[in-house]
């Protein structure tokens, strides 16, 4: 059984100044529900449980640290516009609910955010897409016809206003689209945890070794404790296979990212562009890139089948120079800049590109396969499948019904270790020119 580790590299978790202790559970006790995994997925699942059956008593139990595992990784977006493949595959209709749900992950977060005055960066700054050369471009152009189809508001960006917001010459086209946050994700994770109802419990760095069904309910097995619940809620996205659920379904995929020092006030003069954005590439082998408010750079790109779903140390130098060349293309002007921290996420993705959602079994409840947009997903999936588990029947839950999918089935992991590798490499050499 393989169980998360925190390799003490997540930049995000590193810079955070004070993190609160929750003890590992101990001895045998009793909930209501048991939520696994303190992700996106698991932060809301929890919290809205405890909203809705105030009277309900929730576990939200984690492996590690909450805010150390992939949702305290991701790149800092808040996505409101559907993936590029729900634009392309989805009519009209559909998008449009996929839209409404972001929107209702959003402004949850954000109300929570602002009630509980969660330090996080929060920021309503939008999304750019930007493409490097005509490969970039022919993509960039697909998504904006997606754009025009599905009535989405977006602004095209000329050449004065890139380098003015980016602070390079070194893209050929950007689109903006205003409806999605930025945000510190794993002080978001963090925030969540702190400030749950109270009625919710939480519990870290105290992995699941075995659930078990019983008449009752469930027991689920730590090393140092046994739980008995009624429900499970499981946001454990790629390791859920590992519990013994959605076995040959996911698909565990790592990207990289590399995050600088702050910017003296005389490199940020050089940098000559604004703080607080994000760009995603138009070619999704491309790289991403973020300012952040507190003036750090982060360059990310670089993906591997993530088969041992844990970041191997090994492979971090190597990253780092691939990573350090990204960003020395676009800001020349900023060589002496230092990465501080490099580390790898890791996402969970299906062969046919659908998300899974639902009651996987009586009294289990599970969101996975994000596609690598997890945090307005994740946040929706949690809420509605606390409603689902709370019997609450409303019109976003049966909208979350509408856009889920169920995950095909996977090749054997003895060809997935060769032709995703595969796969993978072919795809970045055809995209080396967005880089």
């Amino acid at each position: 059984m393989v169980f998360p580790e925190y390799d003490a590299q997540c930049g995000w978790y590193e810079m955070l100044e004070a993190v609160s202790e929750f003890a590992p559970l101990q001895g045998n006790t009793q909930f209501d529900t048991v939520v696994i995994g303190g992700g996106f997925v698991g932060t809301a699942a929890a919290r809205r449980v405890a909203e809705n059956q105030p009277d309900n008593s929730v576990l939200l139990i984690d492996a590690l640290k909450i805010g150390q595992g992939a949702s305290g990784r991701n790149s800092g977006f808040v996505i409101d516009q559907p993936h590029k493949r729900e634009l392309e595959q989805y009519d009209n209709r559909l998008k449009q609910k996929i839209l409404n749900l972001n929107y209702t992950a959003i402004d949850y977060l954000a109300q929570q955010i602002e009630r509980y005055e969660i330090d996080c960066q929060w920021s309503h700054a939008g999304k750019y897409q930007a493409a490097v050369g005509a490969r970039g471009e022919k993509f960039l152009n697909h998504y904006e016809s997606l754009l025009k189809q599905s009535g989405s508001e977006y602004r095209r960006l000329n050449k004065q206003e890139m380098q003015s917001v980016f602070g390079t010459d070194y893209y050929s086209a950007a689109i903006h689209t205003t409806g999605g946050m930025l945000m510190q994700p794993a002080a978001l994770m963090r925030g969540m945890a702190d400030t749950m109802p109270d009625n919710v419990r939480v519990v870290e760095n105290t992995p699941i070794l075995e659930v078990l069904r019983t008449a009752s309910g469930f027991t689920l097995t730590t090393h140092n404790a046994r739980i008995q619940c009624n429900r499970l809620i499981l946001g454990t996205n790629i390791f859920t296979s590992e519990l013994g659920f959605m076995r040959n379904r996911i698909l565990p995929v790592m990207t990289f990212a590399s995050m600088t020092a702050p910017l003296t006030d005389a490199q940020l003069a050089r940098f000559g562009g604004q703080l607080d954005w994000g760009l995603t590439p138009a070619d999704h082998a491309g790289t991403t890139v973020r300012m952040t408010q507190d003036r750090r750079l982060i360059i990310r790109n670089g993906y591997r089948y993530a088969h041992d779903f844990n970041t191997p140390q090994a492979l971090l130098p190597k990253v780092r120079k691939n990573h350090r060349k990204g960003f020395e293309d676009r800001y020349p002007q900023l060589k002496e800049v230092p990465f501080e921290y490099t580390w790898g996420g890791a996402s969970g993705l299906s062969g046919n590109f659908e998300t899974y959602f639902g009651e996987l079994e009586q009294g289990i409840f599970v969101s996975c396969c994000d596609q690598s947009v997890g945090a307005a997903r994740g946040t929706i999936s949690g809420m509605m499948l606390a409603d689902m588990a709370c019997g609450k029947r409303t019109q976003r839950l049966s909208d979350m019904l509408e856009v889920s999918g169920k995950p095909s089935w996977l090749p054997p992991k003895a060809l997935l270790r060769v032709g995703v590798p595969l796969r993978m490499g072919i795809a970045r050499l055809a995209s080396r020119s967005e880089l």
